[in-house]
Formats: C-alpha cells, sequence, structure tokens
C-alpha cells in the first residue's frame, strides 16, 4: 500500500524556517515525482513545488521561489521542503504527492500524504 506521511509543520515566526518531511512506505520513491501543495484556510490547493525523479530537477511556484527548495534523499525514501523566509501568507495545510513517472513533473499526482499545517505568525 502507498502511503506518504509528512511531518515537520508547526507555528513559527515570520522570517523563520521549517523543513516539512515527506516519507514514503510501501513503494520506492526513485521513480516517482514529488510533488508539495498547500491549502490555506478558504482558499483551493495550490502547487508549491514539484521535484522530478531520475535527475532531480526542480520547479517552483513563483509565490516561494527563492525561499523554498525541494530535495530528496531516495536513500530514506523521504522528500524534503526546507521553507526560509516564510510569511504570513504561507500559512497553510502543506501536502506532499507521488506519481510514478521517468521524466518531468506530471499535472496529476495519484498518491497523497495527509497534509501538516503549517502557521506562519508573531
Amino acid at each position: 500500500q502507498l502511503q506518504l506521511v509528512e511531518s515537520g509543520g508547526g507555528l513559527v515566526q515570520p522570517g523563520g524556517s521549517l523543513r516539512l518531511s515527506c516519507a514514503a512506505s510501501g513503494f520506492t520513491l526513485d521513480y516517482y515525482a514529488i510533488g508539495w501543495f498547500r491549502q490555506a484556510p478558504g482558499k483551493e490547493r495550490d502547487w508549491v513545488s514539484c521535484i522530478t525523479s531520475g535527475d532531480g530537477m526542480t520547479y517552483y511556484a513563483d509565490s516561494v521561489k527563492g525561499r523554498f527548495t525541494t530535495s530528496r534523499d531516495n536513500a530514506k525514501n523521504t522528500a524534503y521542503l526546507q521553507m526560509n523566509s516564510l510569511k504570513p501568507e504561507d500559512t497553510a495545510v502543506y501536502y506532499c504527492a507521488a506519481e510514478r513517472r521517468r521524466a518531468g513533473c506530471p499535472a496529476d499526482f495519484g498518491s497523497w500524504g495527509q497534509g501538516t499545517p503549517v502557521t506562519v505568525s508573531s
């Protein structure tokens, strides 16, 4: 059974940092593109970033470019989202998602985690 579990969310002050983890079980992350998404209260879910399988190319939404970094450790079967210079508008539930794909980032992801909340507030 494919499962993704996010962790690392919490309360942080503006300007602070958090690192989210996305641990996979039941499958090997090596062959999957990993996407990060977020959903703020009362808003639709937005795409944040993606890291491809194989070459590990990364892509970011304009709103987080230069502040967030996504990475993966295939040996640990885990992906990460490092979030720096956090702003109140980054407050949301963050989700990771996986889709088996040889190259590039897919438009849709088939496996999702349960989400981890991030609150940026003083």
